[in-house]
């Protein structure tokens, strides 16, 4: 594949690290991986992360942000989730995401959302859970060691990395605002902040 079809350069993508799995692999995600290297690690093809991340960004195109809710439980997603609410105006749990939120009414912080996007299949499962118990469209971001159980659109990636977290959100976030006819600068959405350690 041609480099100018990827969302970014392929030295931002191998810079971030978004394509370095696990050492353990599931056989759902056998199909995203391009190999096993000598010391063990699995590594996603980068070709596949970037087709699953622009579907992502036209899945979520077709929602407002109001009916979008962004999960990450783990820390290494907080910050790059809080940027995507920022821009995008989603809105995003960073850390324990509090039960009940989209199933129960009678919580003060209940919540309607028609999509969730969880940064870890794994820690992010009651939303994930939740979602599936009242029939809204989940996107999860899925490492070599995932399952991928109830999930809609499953987007390989290492979900682990806080570079490769802030960059799968900074190009979600563009692509989002482009579609939505919004576009943002390069310079106000600056990659920059987003990849920082």
């Amino acid at each position: 594949m041609a480099e100018e079809q990827f969302l970014v350069p392929t030295k931002i993508y191998l810079k971030s690290g978004i394509h370095i799995g696990t050492k353990f692999q599931t056989r759902y995600m056998e199909q995203f991986i391009y190999k096993t290297r000598q010391d063990g690690l699995c590594v996603l093809n980068l070709q596949k992360i970037d087709e699953r991340i622009k579907m992502a960004a036209n899945m979520l195109s077709k929602y407002n942000p109001e009916d979008i809710v962004v999960v990450s439980r783990r820390e290494n997603g907080w910050d790059a989730i809080k940027l995507f609410g920022k821009y995008t105006g989603t809105r995003v749990f960073a850390g324990r995401y509090p039960p009940g939120i989209l199933t129960n009414p009678q919580l003060e912080i209940f919540t309607e959302a028609k999509i969730i996007v969880a940064t870890d299949a794994w820690p992010d499962r009651n939303a994930i859970n939740d979602a599936l118990k009242i029939g809204i469209s989940v996107i999860a971001l899925c490492d070599t060691n995932n399952q991928a159980n109830g999930i809609d659109l499953v987007v390989p990636a290492n979900n682990k990395g806080k570079k490769s977290l802030g960059l799968l959100f900074y190009i979600l976030a563009r692509e989002y605002l482009k579609n939505k006819g919004t576009p943002i600068s390069e310079e106000e959405l600056n990659i920059n902040q987003w990849m920082e350690e």
